[in-house]
Formats: C-alpha cells, structure tokens, sequence
C-alpha cells in the first residue's frame, strides 16, 4: 500500500474514508460534520452486501438538530457495519474518526480515491 491509501480522504459534504491494510475502506463522517449536527441520536446504516456508487446515499445520521444524508466517498460492496452506533450512536460525537466509523466497504473503483481531497485541503473548505 502506498503512503495515501493509510490517510483519510474526505468529500465536501463532510464524509472521510480510510483504506484499510486488508484493502477494505472505513467510512464516517468528519469531527467538523458530528459537531455542526450536535448531539446524534440516531444512525440507520447500510445492508451488509449492499451495492453503493460513489456520492450517493448510504446512512442517515439524526440529530437533535436535523436529519442527514450520508454520502459514500467511494463505489463498491459493504461488508461490515458499526453496529455499536445502532444502540450508541453518540458514539460519533466523541470518537468520529475511529470508534464512530459507520461502514466498512470492498471499493469496486479504488481510483476514484484521486477525487477525493486530502485533510489539508478538506480543512480548507469548511474555513471557507
């Protein structure tokens, strides 16, 4: 693995992805997204097996402010959830980056890695 696929990489609309050693990609959602949406007290999560394309819908997070969409950075197969956040979902608010992952997937489409932006350039466009 290269050096970029152990960082995470993040969408505009607030969601991060890890490449995993085994190949696999963790994602949640940003520290920036779980503190603008305050206290989350709900999370519907994906299908194991489910097929998901790059951007579109694949989780719900609700708050005690409003309800989100949580968009995929990456196509491919989910083959792990965080069941932990079905009866914990506060969890996202603490841990956002580790304990507070929402689905774990076998990318289809690892190039569309070089889409994504990088921390320093995520960090960026919420200042902005």
């Amino acid at each position: 693995m290269n050096e970029i696929n152990n960082k995470r990489k993040f969408l505009t609309t607030h969601e991060w992805v890890q490449m995993q050693d085994d190949g696999s990609a963790k994602v949640g959602i940003s520290d920036f997204a779980q503190d603008q949406l305050g206290d989350i007290v709900f999370v519907e999560l994906p299908e194991i097996g489910q097929q998901i394309e790059a951007e579109d819908e694949a989780a719900i997070v609700e708050s005690v402010k409003a309800a989100s969409e949580i968009n995929s950075p990456l196509s491919g197969e989910v083959i792990a959830i965080n069941e932990e956040l079905e009866d914990n979902p506060e969890i996202i608010n603490s841990s956002p980056y580790d304990d507070g992952w929402f689905y774990q997937l076998s990318p289809s489409n690892i190039e569309e890695l070089d889409s994504l932006l990088d921390e320093e350039e995520y960090i960026n466009s919420c200042e902005s």
